[in-house]
């Protein structure tokens, strides 16, 4: 069983202490699919014909890496493909900047080229994140709750219920990836929902820019609005990056450099740091919304700021608190060998007043 893959071993850079079921991606994702194959037909389904192919891709391509481990390449090359479906073929991109960098509509090509690279990166940085107990699945349930009731409310059928049956999905996946997890996403499921849900924010991106002003609920500012809602997991990545190329490592060599490994070494357990993670991203979602009267060329790197101080913020604390801990457990010896002493002092005292009452008597 193991020499396929199917359960997730100890050890190494693992947090896990036992053998654990990686393939639990499968459950969510074909429930999902049968799901929309139930339900599908009251509702304009054909319209993401592409992006359902695309998500039926990368599920197969994680289904296999699961399975036996995949090269990179051929990880990116099957990723590739599903992009070009969506991208080229469904016609789900980002056609504009809406003034950020004072770059309106994009051409065509270099719209393809950076949408590709976008889907890409947070393909990747979502399969990035899922290193810890119910937090991918905490992250995604927040972005497909919010995504599906902004497509349902503009009458975005089709989008809506794929939200919604992902949602749904991934809701009941949780309630055994939980702390202690009994099964793990695997690849099967944070690449297929990392995909999912980075092609579900191209194409909110895109709908709400072509709303018109002052219609209710389009967001602004509009490229903002799309960067926020999966900003843990590309923050993550990027961060994990900048510091291994800095150490000289390469950027997909596995380490402990993660934010959610940060957090564990500060005492914190696993559903605590999903929760945290989990409101920090509404926070932050709820401070862009607040900024909705200032431009993209304001409010990103706003955003951005932000989010780097608490990043900064977190790699000057944790050390402090790791060398306080390691301080802790060298006195710890040496004050419960000095309350031993103590004992054996009282206890031999009150040994010696004992034996002085038996002579005098």
């Amino acid at each position: 069983m193991n020499s396929l893959n199917l359960s997730d071993a100890p050890g190494g850079r693992k947090i896990h202490k036992t053998f654990t079921p990686s393939m639990g991606g499968i459950a969510f994702m074909l429930s999902t699919f049968i799901a929309l194959g139930i339900w599908g037909w009251q509702y304009p389904l054909p319209d993401i014909r592409y992006l359902l192919g695309a998500i039926a891709l990368i599920f197969f391509v994680g289904f296999r890496d699961d399975m036996v481990e995949l090269k990179a390449k051929h990880k990116i090359l099957g990723q590739l493909v599903a992009v070009i479906l969506v991208v080229v073929v469904g016609d789900i991109r980002i056609r504009d900047f809406h003034g950020f960098l004072g770059v309106g509509e994009l051409h065509l090509w270099f719209s393809y080229g950076f949408t590709a690279f976008v889907l890409l990166a947070l393909t990747n940085a979502f399969n990035l994140i899922d290193g810890l107990d119910g937090l991918a699945s905490t992250v995604g349930l927040i972005t497909l709750a919010l995504l599906g009731s902004w497509f349902y409310f503009q009458g975005l059928d089709s989008y809506a219920v794929l939200c919604f049956t992902l949602f749904g999905g991934v809701l009941s996946f949780l309630v055994y990836n939980w702390h202690p997890a009994k099964i793990f996403m695997g690849d099967t499921g944070s690449l297929t929902l990392g995909f999912a849900l980075g092609s579900l924010v191209v194409a909110f991106m895109d709908y709400n820019a072509a709303l018109p002003a002052g219609a209710p609920l389009k967001f602004m500012p509009s490229f903002t609005m799309g960067v926020v809602l999966l900003i843990y997991p590309l923050y993550d990545m990027a961060r994990v990056f900048t510091r291994r190329i800095r150490r000289g490592k390469h950027p997909m060599i596995a380490d402990k450099s993660h934010i959610h490994h940060f957090l564990m070494r500060m005492g914190l357990r696993h559903d605590q740091v999903a929760l945290i993670l989990g409101a920090t991203q509404l926070v932050l979602i709820a401070a862009v919304l607040g900024m909705s009267e200032l431009s993209d060329n304001l409010a990103l790197p706003i955003l951005s700021g932000v989010v780097l101080l608490m990043g900064y913020r977190l790699d000057k604390v944790t050390p402090k608190y790791i060398k306080k801990k390691v301080l802790k457990s060298a006195q710890e010896p040496e004050k419960k060998l000095a309350e031993r002493r103590k004992r054996r002092k009282i206890k031999l005292e009150k040994s010696v007043l004992e034996q002085d009452k038996i002579n005098l008597n």
